[in-house]
């Protein structure tokens, strides 16, 4: 198998203002990462319409969704919320940065994710990107974990929790503690100081987070309030075999030593190495399935298209060429959406009338002047169809020389009746 490009991540990007006007961004420290370890980000930007225009993207290899505003509460429980408006606004003056809802970022955001759930496409949520991951399983978010949260804290075993540090944003850190023998606990293993608690400590930056989580979920770490600070999913999580799907509250991009680009655990950087691991892991598996079922599909094809010849063929140079029902519905179901053009339907039966009456078609066209318009006419024809539909018209053409060789040697033998051999070959492929 010939060497494959890199793999593409996609990385939706956040909006702010810069001069009065709107600039769209991705964290640097994501992008790094990603490159370093062997896969090309893409940066999807946050512009309207964006979100019907996601197959530009293909092939799409992994995403990994980062920072943003608030999610939209009417995507998970507006309606059953235990805020009074008083304490909303409340809210939106503490976290004036966050709490505008972006609801393009929103959509964009939620078709990825359901796309990743669809086609089994490796996933990492880092922040808000583990929220709209939760979201789109159908779990739930606190509002506001100042509000809410603080609110349900009770005995020792619980404590309050400062999540973000605006005076502090890099330098913040809080403890959580690792759940065991989930992935989290496996990267962070060898630095873990305290064995008994599983503790590590963490940045962090958000004032919303899991409320509940999505059934298909496992927790992976909580912050000492109770705060799910890490989750997956078992059966979607084997970087070796092109699974992820995963979600984490906290920064492990960000959690980085004063002054330099060491992390303070080699756990964070192997968080984007697995991620990435599965990544190319899935490419590759998309790549050998993509050319077993072309191969399969390619063999299928031909066995079809020799009966349809078979069935057809005719050595008489005066018989007009017609196609029977069934083979023009078959010819109409070889392209894509099974519609053709009157001139695709044309140039069809121009091929069928090369195999049933080759010799006469192209004396005919020969002696005319329209060889040439008909040429033009065929490109402009094939210029016009999707690179499905013109693989399929030399896919035919390839299977059609292969079928004039078998011929030719036949009559060159001298081995009976031409016929009689190719009838009889096709006959015993297809049973």
């Amino acid at each position: 198998m010939a060497d494959l490009p890199p793999p593409r991540v996609l990385i939706v990007s956040r909006r702010t203002i810069r001069k009065n006007k709107f600039v769209d961004f991705v964290g640097e420290y994501h992008l790094d990462l990603i490159v370093q370890f062997g896969a090309v980000p893409v940066i999807v930007p946050r512009v309207s319409g964006v979100d019907n225009l996601l197959e530009s993207f293909e092939p799409i290899h992994g995403v990994l969704l980062c920072e943003g505003e608030d999610i939209d509460p009417s995507l998970y429980e507006a309606e059953t919320s235990t805020l009074s408006s008083q304490e909303l606004e409340e809210i939106k003056k503490i976290h004036a940065g966050d709490t505008a809802i972006d609801k393009e970022k929103d959509s964009i955001e939620l078709k990825l994710v359901k796309l990743c759930l669809e086609r089994n496409i490796p996933y990492l949520g880092i922040c808000r990107g583990s929220q709209i991951l939760n979201v789109a399983c159908g779990g739930t978010l606190y509002q506001d974990i100042g509000k809410e949260l603080s609110h349900k804290l009770h005995g020792v075993h619980e404590q309050s929790v400062t999540h973000m540090n605006y005076d502090d944003y890099d330098g913040h850190r809080h403890s959580i503690k690792l759940v065991e023998n989930t992935p989290l606990q496996n990267w962070f293993k060898d630095s873990i100081l305290n064995k008994k608690n599983m503790e590590i400590f963490v940045n962090s930056y958000h004032h919303q987070g899991v409320k509940q989580l999505a059934r298909r979920f496992v927790p992976m770490a909580f912050a000492p309030d109770g705060l799910i600070e890490g989750f997956y999913d078992p059966k979607a999580y084997n970087p070796h075999e092109g699974k992820f799907l995963m979600g984490l509250q906290f920064h492990p991009e960000r959690m980085r030593l004063p002054n330099s680009d060491e992390f303070d655990y080699p756990g964070c950087a192997t968080a984007y190495k697995e991620f990435v691991r599965a990544v190319i892991a899935y490419q590759k598996k998309v790549n050998i399935q993509g050319i077993s079922k072309s191969s399969q599909l390619n063999q299928e094809m031909e066995k079809k298209k020799r009966k349809l010849i078979a069935r057809s063929f005719s050595f008489g140079p005066s018989k007009e060429f017609t196609l029977l029902p069934h083979e023009a519905k078959f010819l109409k179901c070889e392209m894509p959406n099974g519609t053709l053009s009157l001139e695709e339907e044309i140039r069809l039966m121009e091929m069928g009338a090369t195999v049933r009456n080759s010799s006469s078609y192209f004396d005919q066209m020969m002696k005319s002047n329209k060889g040439k318009v008909k040429e033009v006419i065929a490109k402009k024809v094939i210029g016009n169809m999707s690179t499905g539909q013109v693989f399929n018209l030399m896919s035919f053409y390839q299977m059609m020389g292969q079928l004039c060789l078998e011929v030719l040697q036949t009559k060159l033998h001298g081995n009976g009746s031409e016929f009689d051999y190719i009838y009889s070959s096709l006959e015993t492929e297809l049973n």
